[in-house]
């Protein structure tokens, strides 16, 4: 192991070095989720702009989203090797690259390509930012630092719909893109000035090139085939994609530097599990924004800033409850915290669904904070069920794979919405002769997001007793 940075002292040099780490990074997580979920409030908007039907629309998400799934666990291995600051600054400036081109964009596909390269940059952040306060802080600090990184994104979650909407309302969609260049920038900047040192434990390590694109493109091209569904082409890149996701599995268990420890699926249940559960409860709940800010603010005909004020009540609701949760853990069983969040969530869902094209708003606003509750409940435990079921050297790769089946279920949220609303509407143009299909399209798909949340909760709770309380480690 090889650690490319020299120790700084104890005095003022090292804590003007822990700020400095921490500002950069605790700025990018707040840009990065407060743009993702601005975004979801502005898609009817650039809809209208730009003539997109409901399926590109929904692209513009998931372009970020497979990019980022794809590249992430690569990209963090990468920077293990290549390190660590150096991969952030970059995810910085590729930020703010592909925000600018965003922001340029006169059509859909030309956006949607942008958007992909914006995940890019965001699979860098994502893959570096908890591993560079990891480098920075010590044991007795780190806890804090990460603590803050956590109030950062849910705070970025928090504030996206309202102030997402605001602005699009007052200064056009572009404005959520532009406003990350000058940031991005200034914060690439701060970051090569005034965080001292290098971090690239594996420098002098392979890199696995075939073994990361066996893992990238068949990803990509099965979520791409998932999203097209009904049609019956999608099942070429479905295909394509499943054999070679097994194919990658294959190989990760016989190369010297992998880029996923298979193992610790194969012989850690509550790993596998506690994974597989995070896979399902994003999945069943990332697209509710994209649903319900075409409900809102075509089937209730409300403008982007009221629609983002309805829409920050989950959020809310999950940053407010988010540490009672942890504190709960510390006490219950994680898994049962867990598995009663997954089934509120379910519940929320549920009763979302029934949403018509009238009723009272303060009602939508209830089932989206009881859903913001629920998620709270799973989120915290189940990441503490996750970290607790490996030893202290299966960390960073742990944290990389639950970041990996938070985005590839958020890419798997969209892919389904798009696959009902495909199903529903097709390729038609949003006008009021197609609302009736638009809202069955909409409640169709938070019915099955409602199921999925039901059978994750079977999933939390087959997880062994004890497991996420160190009891069930990978030795």
């Amino acid at each position: 192991m090889r650690v490319l940075r020299d120790p700084l002292g104890a005095g003022g040099e090292r804590g003007r070095d822990e700020l400095a780490a921490s500002l950069a990074v605790n700025i990018a997580s707040f840009l990065i989720t407060f743009n993702s979920s601005a975004l979801n409030v502005a898609l009817p908007s650039i809809g209208k702009e730009v003539g997109a039907d409901p399926i590109t629309m929904g692209w513009v998400v998931n372009g970020f989203l497979l990019a980022s799934t794809a590249l992430l666990m690569p990209l963090g291995r990468l920077a293990d090797i290549a390190g660590r600051k150096r991969t952030f600054i970059s995810g910085l400036l590729i930020f703010a690259l592909s925000s600018a081109l965003s922001a340029l964009s006169n059509s859909a596909w030309p956006l949607v390509a942008s958007r992909a390269l914006q995940g890019v940059g965001g699979a860098m952040i994502f893959a570096t930012s908890v591993a560079i306060l990891a480098s920075v802080f010590p044991a007795g600090r780190r806890g804090r630092a990460i603590g803050a990184y956590s109030s950062a994104t849910y705070l970025g979650l928090s504030t996206g719909p309202f102030l997402g909407g605001l602005l699009t309302h007052r200064l056009g969609w572009r404005s959520l893109f532009l406003l990350n260049v000058p940031i991005c920038s200034l914060v690439a900047l701060a970051t090569m000035r005034r965080v001292k040192g290098e971090w690239a434990e594996a420098r002098g390590e392979g890199f696995d090139l075939i073994g990361s694109a066996l893992y990238a493109i068949p990803l990509a091209l099965a979520i791409y085939g998932i999203s097209s569904l009904p049609s019956a082409s999608a099942v070429i890149p479905i295909s394509i994609g499943a054999a070679g996701l097994a194919a990658f599995a294959l190989r990760e268990e016989n190369v010297e530097h992998p880029i996923l420890n298979i193992a610790l699926f194969r012989h850690n249940i509550a790993f596998a599990l506690s994974n597989l559960a995070a896979l399902i409860n994003y999945s069943a709940t990332f697209g509710i924004g994209f649903l319900m800010s075409l409900y809102l603010q075509f089937i209730r005909g409300l403008d982007p800033q009221i629609a983002g004020l309805i829409l920050v009540s989950q959020p809310a609701a999950q940053a407010a409850f988010s540490p009672i949760a942890g504190r709960l853990s510390d006490r219950v069983e994680p898994r049962i915290v867990a598995s009663a969040g997954m089934a509120l969530t379910a519940l929320g869902i549920a009763a979302l669904s029934l949403s018509g094209e009238g009723g009272d708003l303060w009602i939508i606003m209830a089932e989206l904070s009881i859903i913001g509750l629920g998620f709270a409940s799973f989120i915290t435990p189940n990441t503490a069920a996750i970290m607790g079921s490996v030893e202290p050297k299966f960390f960073g790769m742990a944290s990389s794979t639950l970041a990996t089946m938070r985005l590839a279920g958020q890419t798997m949220s969209m892919a389904i919405a798009m696959m009902v609303l495909s199903a529903q509407i097709g390729g038609a143009r949003i006008a009021p002769e197609i609302f009736p299909s638009l809202l069955m399209g909409i409640r169709n798909s938070l019915m099955i997001f409602s199921a999925l949340c039901a059978a994750g909760t079977f999933a939390s709770l087959a997880r062994v007793k004890g497991a996420g309380t160190g009891d069930e480690e990978l030795r």
